[in-house]
């Protein structure tokens, strides 16, 4: 199922609870949004969790339904709230109280990309930014709520794997020669969006694939984490963040000659991941 605000690819058959789902890997970028923007593509791209569907593309072949959106982070944030509105960006909105994703210039309409930089060259009309909400973001959120509220029904739980990529340079810093950098976070806001039962098997999926994996640090989940992780009713989110190095040309913005070890690896991955969730129950195809 496709939509201009998302792709869905259901399995032949439900195995299990788990959903996965790329907010920030969508590539859309419309001739109308580019010639707004004082970057070039290249540069636009930056913010993109790029080719991040395709490295779990897997999952409704081994049972789990693949959410993707198809609006680029850069145009609209699916991982941000949809009153998130940078009043530095959209005219007409007024501030309000200290939001630092706004201040930095992240709200759901980004002001810049990775590094700081200024997407436009002025500020953008409020209704342009109530156009995107409606058209892209909340068709997206009704998709993945939808999604998560099905689950509950047929599996009495729900798990949502919010897959995510993350610049090399995010990591700088961490790990040390006893503990080399992690090339994997786990974001689970600290034990409020997922039971740590479900995380620790999250975690052993991607070290059994050879990942290195830290906790929370320094992405502990974001809106979608906070919205719709309810572990105490069986609603569990956890974000991945995949370290971009690994598999793609971060310059470039292509994949690199690693991509395919890592597909191969997350294959694996995907596999132990819908397993956690897994129900052997007489479900229809879908």
């Amino acid at each position: 199922m496709t939509s201009p605000a998302y792709r869905l690819t259901m399995p032949q058959m439900r195995l299990s609870s788990v959903v996965f789902a790329s907010p920030h890997s969508g590539r859309d970028y419309g001739a109308g949004f580019l010639a707004q923007s004082v970057l070039d593509e290249a540069a636009i791209r930056s913010s993109e969790d790029a080719f991040v569907d395709q490295l779990f593309d897997c999952a409704p072949i081994m049972g789990a339904p693949l959410l993707a959106a198809m609006a680029p982070r850069a145009f609209i944030d699916m991982n941000r709230s949809s009153d998130e509105l940078d009043p530095a960006l959209i005219d007409g909105v007024g501030r309000n109280s200290h939001n630092p994703r706004i201040s930095s210039g992240l709200g759901v309409i980004p002001r810049v990309v990775s590094g700081g930089r200024a997407i436009y060259p002025g500020k953008l009309p409020l209704a342009e930014a109530e156009t995107r909400i409606a058209t892209y973001w909340k068709p997206y959120h009704a998709a993945l709520q939808r999604l998560l509220i099905d689950q509950m029904q047929l599996f009495g739980e729900a798990i949502l794997i919010d897959c995510h990529s993350m610049p090399h340079e995010a990591i700088d810093g961490f790990g040390s020669p006893s503990h080399p950098r992690p090339q994997v976070i786990l974001g689970d806001r600290f034990g409020a969006s997922a039971a740590a039962r479900i995380v620790d098997q999250v975690e052993a999926a991607f070290v059994d694939a050879g990942l290195r994996v830290a906790r929370n640090a320094p992405f502990a989940g974001a809106f979608i984490a906070q919205q719709y992780g309810r572990p105490s009713r069986g609603q569990h989110v956890i974000q991945i963040e995949i370290d971009r190095s690994l598999y793609m040309d971060e310059a470039t913005v292509r994949p690199s000659r690693g991509f395919a070890v890592v597909k191969r690896q997350l294959a694996g991955v995907v596999g132990n991941l819908v397993a956690i969730g897994r129900r052997d129950l007489p479900l229809a195809a879908e």
